[in-house]
């Protein structure tokens, strides 16, 4: 029956135009990564440095300070400091700090002295009285911005903004001139920081998206809003219902899309604040050179707890980020800096992240066509899957094919959380497969290398390709710049080595449904696999993958294809178009058994026969000459 239902799903969803992709953006472009220096400062071309908050008292310091607070703010901060000064703090589940005696005094003065400051009771007003090099501090308490919250969604006096959507009479995306003008139209926080330019965005937008065609000058440029507390946990921004405190469900009373929006905001700097229950986004930056998030805490967004999109030189640490119905955390479209960069310029990684925790979401981390972004030394777990990058993506969403991402010294582990039971307070938004560390899905030359993979309960990590047919071209209605729907442009040179498979840092054996899977798909070339270890043998659908001479001879490494893999991913790629998560239709929404037992090796030996009954089923029902089916004809043909 299972296998009925995926072909006849299947062929009723493969003619209709366009993949599922996580949210819908406007046209949006690289900016120029080199230094503004009509700013003084300079603006852009690096990570931004963080103002300690001392500094915000200084009788000159660059720019001006806006402080923030409520009544009771400097209660608050007393209260807080004191709790951690006895018991400490956490800047994230694994990372718990003490406050010193010193440091204490230190941070009471400052609070007292930015008490008598405060002119403000909202954010959005200080914010919006702030220039280049400014800064917004915000005292303890709980802002949920009534003045902003009370604004119009899709405003009829903003409509003279919309942009045009794929088809007649179509309303698309919000233009940044949208957001300019009706800056709390979405967004419960908005900082908008360039004026727009004087020619409109151009209407189709350009194919090459390196530059803002429509770039006005800065106005909002090194802008920094922190908080005053102790930690995150003191300064609480609320897009929905404080009722539920820092749980879900997911977007929970959300009234605006998105908390916080920096919006060609070259340099902004955000720190030590707590955002929850925004509809989509609890953080986003968009379309900014240089930016900075820090110290933060984000909770139960309705999509993604931080959202960045089509960024350079960017930085987010010490951050914990939860109840995401995406991901926790998401650096889309990154600046083309890796394998696809532009002639003559040298490789680097325009974005990082480090030093978090990204739990109890439906994915810990996902970039859709994610572009030389440096992860380390981060913490995944309790996710339905723990990393994604990905191909799936729309008009508006540059950089096909993803590349160079490098996935180095995190913890990926325990990813068995399932959001698709019914009473999950975690709203999936995408097909995601449950008890899974790390999927690269259609990447080029991405490397996992050094982390500790263990206690993800179907697979430690999966790898397989999208043909290029399937993102753009007639079938799903999309160009895509880098994309040609008549070849196969994923996966292709994808490296896993010194990993430590189903052991964790303190050496509990904790082992993985299987460690590495493959699809395999036919002349697939460069994926590697060597040098992994653990306290068992290593295990892997197919078996003996390809070690490429120890990474010496990548061109070693050529698919020959598996038709129970392919069949999984056909049966499975039908939930992106019509968002039926149901595990008879496909496995991935269901729990898998726990590794090691009699349940989980018979689950796998039903899965693979029932898979590769479905691949075949539906190449005989859509025809050899589909994109999944093509590169497979000759198995076909010899059944």
């Amino acid at each position: 029956m299972r296998i009925a239902i995926a072909i006849a799903v299947f062929a009723a969803v493969v003619v209709v135009p366009g993949l599922a992709s996580g949210h819908v953006e406007r046209p949006a472009y690289w900016p120029d990564p080199a230094r503004d220096r009509s700013v003084d400062p300079p603006v852009g071309g690096k990570v931004p440095k963080a103002r300690s908050l001392s500094s915000a008292l200084k009788a000159k310091p660059p720019g001006d300070t806006r402080v923030v607070c409520k009544p009771n703010s400097l209660e608050l901060a007393e209260d807080s400091i004191a709790a951690a000064r006895k018991h400490g703090y956490d800047i994230r589940p694994h990372d718990h700090r003490r406050l010193g005696r010193a440091r204490a005094r230190r941070l009471s003065r400052i609070n007292r002295e930015l008490q008598r400051r405060c002119e403000y009771r909202e954010i959005q007003p200080a914010v919006f009285d702030s220039r280049n090099n400014d800064r917004v501090v915000i005292m303890p308490g709980l802002y949920k911005e009534p003045t902003s919250r009370a604004k119009p969604t899709f405003d009829p006096a903003c409509d003279q903004y919309e942009t045009s959507g794929d088809h007649p009479g179509e309303v698309g995306a919000l233009s940044y001139t949208y957001q300019f003008h009706c800056p709390n139209d979405q967004n419960l926080i908005a900082v908008m920081g360039r004026k727009p330019g004087k020619a409109p965005a151009p209407d189709p937008p350009l194919y090459d998206r390196h530059g803002i065609p429509d770039l006005g000058r800065c106005i909002r440029c090194n802008l920094q809003i922190e908080g005053s507390g102790a930690s995150a946990d003191d300064v609480i921004i609320e897009a929905g219902s404080a009722k539920a405190g820092n749980g879900g469900p997911s977007a929970v009373g959300s009234k605006k899309d998105v908390g916080i929006r920096a919006d060609r905001a070259d340099g902004f700097v955000l720190r030590n604040v707590t955002v929850r229950h925004a509809r989509e986004h609890n953080i986003y930056v968009l379309e900014s050179d240089g930016y900075r998030l820090e110290r933060f805490k984000t909770y139960y967004p309705g999509e993604y707890g931080v959202l960045t999109f089509v960024e350079d030189h960017g930085l987010i640490q010490n951050c914990d980020a939860v109840g995401g119905g995406d991901s926790g955390l998401y650096p889309g479209a990154p600046a083309e800096t890796g394998h696809q960069r532009n002639p003559g310029t040298p490789f680097r990684y325009n974005q990082e992240i480090r030093r978090c925790d990204s739990h109890h979401n439906a994915a810990g981390y996902s970039a859709t066509d994610g572009n030389a972004v440096h992860v380390d030394h981060n913490n995944f777990y309790d996710n339905s899957l723990g990393l994604t990058t990905d191909v799936v993506t729309a008009a508006g969403h540059p950089g096909f094919p993803g590349d160079s991402t490098l996935f180095e010294h995190n913890n990926i582990y325990s990813n068995n959380f399932n959001p698709y039971v019914e009473g999950s307070d975690v709203e999936a938004a995408l097909p995601y497969p449950v008890g899974t560390g790390i999927w690269i899905a259609g990447g080029n030359y991405h490397i996992v290398r050094d982390n500790h993979i263990y206690d993800n309960w179907r697979r430690g990590t999966m790898l397989f390709s999208i043909p290029d047919a399937l993102v753009c071209g007639p079938v799903t209605g999309n160009s895509q710049s880098g994309c040609d729907p008549s070849t196969y442009s994923t996966s292709f040179y994808n490296s896993y080595y010194g990993n430590v498979m189903g052991e964790s840092p303190n050496g509990t054996a904790k082992p993985n449904g299987t460690d590495f899977w493959w699809d395999a798909f036919p002349n697939s070339k460069g994926n590697c696999w060597y040098d992994n270890s653990g306290p068992a043998p290593i295990t892997s659908s197919p078996a003996n993958l390809p070690d490429c001479d120890g990474g010496k001879d990548p061109d070693s490494s050529v698919g020959s294809g598996d038709a129970a893999n392919e069949g999984e991913l056909a049966a499975c790629a039908v939930s992106f178009e019509t968002g039926n998560y149901d595990p008879a239709t496909c496995p991935w929404f269901a729990s898998p058994a726990k590794p090691g037992t009699a349940a989980a090796r018979a689950e796998r030996r039903a899965n693979r026969v029932a898979m590769r009954q479905t691949f075949f089923g539906f190449c005989d029902e859509m025809g050899t000459d589909q994109p999944t089916c093509a590169p497979y004809a000759d198995l076909l043909a010899s059944r």
